[in-house]
């Protein structure tokens, strides 16, 4: 299971953009939580408390606690809308978590052995085709990666969705097939590839000299 992390927020009733840019201004974040069985709410989080945790690969797909003046609420961050060009964090969107019901979350792949692999040792290098994959599951099931072990692929070959081991409880979502279908259409998807790298040898350097000289006496 992921990690959990914690945030302290306080609530927020100065609402509009003029409100939002004095409060980053002040180094904080304004924020909203929603879900669950209650209304939506809109709260104010500490800017460098928010960052430190940002940090962790973990926090996008972990459950955090969130205290709200005392009141403690399990949640997910669902959204970050961020400067586009300043390091500075604009908004954040919380989801509230129920643990009694499944949760869709999309949680990083973490790729082992990649120098150790058949077809890295034969010459090739490993392309990531996917980074990240959508899964869902009960929260106390959350994965805080899936591992993608390419030891065994070959130059030229592939390790598709399909052949991604999970947790137990978790599924993947674009494999998750309805009663009845055989298969998913996402299970073929590449994601990851053993190819060969650039400035391989071409066909004129795989010629012998002999070869060449034979060749350039017949034109």
């Amino acid at each position: 299971m992921a990690n959990d992390f914690s945030l302290t927020a306080t609530a927020r009733t100065d609402l509009g953009k003029g409100a939002s840019r004095r409060l980053r201004h002040a180094e904080l974040i304004p924020a909203i939580v929603y879900g669950g069985d209650s209304e939506p709410a809109t709260i104010t989080l500490k800017a460098n408390e928010m960052t430190r945790n940002l940090m962790e690969e973990a926090f996008y797909a972990s459950l955090i606690k969130l205290d709200i003046e005392g009141t403690e609420e399990t949640v997910i961050l669902r959204d970050l809308h961020r400067h586009p060009y300043k390091m500075i964090i604009m908004h954040a969107d919380f989801q509230r978590v129920d643990e009694n019901k499944d949760i869709t979350v999309t949680v990083p792949l973490h790729f082992v052995n990649e120098e150790a692999s058949k077809g890295v040792k034969a010459g090739g290098m490993v392309s990531h085709i996917m980074t990240e994959v959508e899964i869902f599951c009960l929260p106390k099931n959350i994965p805080e990666f899936v591992e993608v072990d390419v030891a065994d692929i070959d130059l030229h070959s592939s390790i598709h969705l399909s052949d991604l081991v999970f947790p137990e409880g978790v599924q993947s979502t674009m494999l998750y097939v309805a009663e009845g279908a055989e298969e998913s259409e996402y299970a073929s998807l590449p994601v990851v590839s053993i190819i060969e790298t650039r400035g391989g040898p071409s066909a004129d350097e795989d010629e012998t000299p002999a070869e060449s000289a034979d060749s350039e006496s017949k034109d």
